[in-house]
């Protein structure tokens, strides 16, 4: 008879299961160690940007007190909240309605009006710049209230149109003396109050029918 061979298995000893302890122990360490750091990383990160746009939630703080931009946003709606939302709102009918118009300010218009705004407040002794930072305003800002203010002229067209007779009037009316010599600068002087006047006039209409003929909804009361 043939013998039969017979193969044991290799039993676990102490030491092998030991060092493969070892090695489950490892494994779990460098997980965990990846996780703290990958944690740690991310509240860095959360730090940084959180000190980096603090200014997006806080205004000021008072000995160490924070004022929230929240509560000044609250503070100065409430106090011109109602006509801050009107000028924007005026402000876009227009702009939609000069673009349903095709109405176009060229770079070259607003240029002009920023030159002209310049020469009168050098003749004051003062730059544009300085003027601006007075009012708060950049010259981005300026460029918006000049495209708007033609935008407007524009829509309104030739209905600012001042003639002699109403001139006339306006002196006689007003009993303005005038001395000789001085006809055509008393005349120019009127012609500006009373272009500036018909002009006011024409924009509360035009604004009084923008307004009736756009659907306005109001999700803030004031």
């Amino acid at each position: 008879m043939e013998e039969e061979i017979i193969k044991e298995e290799p039993t676990s000893t102490p030491e092998i299961k030991q060092e493969t302890e070892k090695k489950e122990h490892k494994k779990i360490a460098i997980k965990v160690n990846v996780k703290t750091i990958v944690i740690v990383v991310i509240i860095i990160v959360l730090g940084v940007l959180a000190y980096f746009s603090r200014s997006l939630f806080v205004a000021a703080t008072v000995d160490g007190i924070s004022i929230s931009r929240l509560s000044l946003i609250s503070k100065l709606e409430k106090a011109s909240g109602k006509s801050l939302l009107d000028s924007v709102i005026t402000e876009k009918l227009i702009q939609n309605e000069a673009k349903a118009k095709k109405i176009v300010v060229s770079d070259e218009d607003v240029n002009t009006q920023i030159k002209t705004i310049e020469d009168q407040i050098s003749a004051q002794g003062s730059t544009i710049n300085e003027a601006l930072n007075t009012q708060g305003m950049s010259m981005d800002d300026l460029k918006k209230q000049i495209i708007l203010q033609k935008q407007v002229e524009k829509l309104i067209g030739d209905k600012v149109v001042i003639t002699e007779q109403e001139i006339a009037k306006y002196i006689t009316d007003n009993e303005i003396e005038v001395q000789s010599g001085q006809e055509a600068m008393i005349n120019e002087q009127v012609r500006n109050q009373l272009m500036n006047d018909k002009f006011s006039t024409e924009v509360e209409a035009l604004i009084s029918d923008l307004k009736a003929k756009a659907k306005i909804k109001y999700f803030v009361k004031y």
